[in-house]
């Protein structure tokens, strides 16, 4: 039994505010890779998912003369750190196991290299599948974290990711 399912962050108002705001269909995108490359590895798949659900929460749109500029977002980004930040204090508002919501919010510090001074970071299996879930939803300029979905579909989406994740769950108590 999970302490926090998915649906629980997702409802929640911060979860609603900030994955709008950076991309509601990319998130759920990379929840879903994540969860099926954490299956394939046999990591938490679950932890998996609510990093990949979570991990652009960071996001601050960079705007000059009105308009998106991609080139000043890429240079000036932190938004892995502030993402974490606010996973964190998120999943532990919600009830998340500490310690499970510490591997999240390092999974989401993690999945990109933007704000790193260096490319020489070494991840564990879980911050390395949330970096390689992002990149295969990425678009070229940004553009993933604009592509729309009607909020009761992605609602149904994790509900149905939910499900998906207490089935392998069962497995996994079944097979041990």
């Amino acid at each position: 039994m999970r302490d926090v399912t998915l649906l629980d962050i997702f409802d929640h108002r911060i979860t609603q505010k900030y994955l709008n705001r950076s991309g509601l269909a990319h998130a759920i995108a990379v929840a879903y890779h994540a969860f099926n490359l954490a299956r394939e590895q046999g990591e938490d798949a679950d932890a998996a998912a609510k990093a990949g659900l979570l991990h652009d929460m960071g996001h601050f749109t960079w705007y000059r003369n009105g308009k998106w500029d991609y080139d000043l977002y890429r240079k000036n980004d932190i938004h892995p750190i502030k993402g974490a930040e606010r996973a964190h204090k998120l999943l532990i508002r919600l009830g998340e196991n500490p310690v499970k919501a510490k591997t999240i919010s390092l999974a989401i510090l993690f999945h990109t290299d933007s704000f790193l001074p260096t490319n020489d970071i070494v991840r564990t299996p879980l911050q390395q599948i949330v970096k390689w879930a992002d990149e295969m939803d990425e678009e070229e300029g940004g553009l993933h974290h604009y592509r729309k979905i009607e909020y009761e579909r992605a609602r149904q989406s994790i509900i149905k990711l939910d499900e998906k994740i207490d089935d392998a769950q069962f497995e996994n108590k079944k097979s041990v």
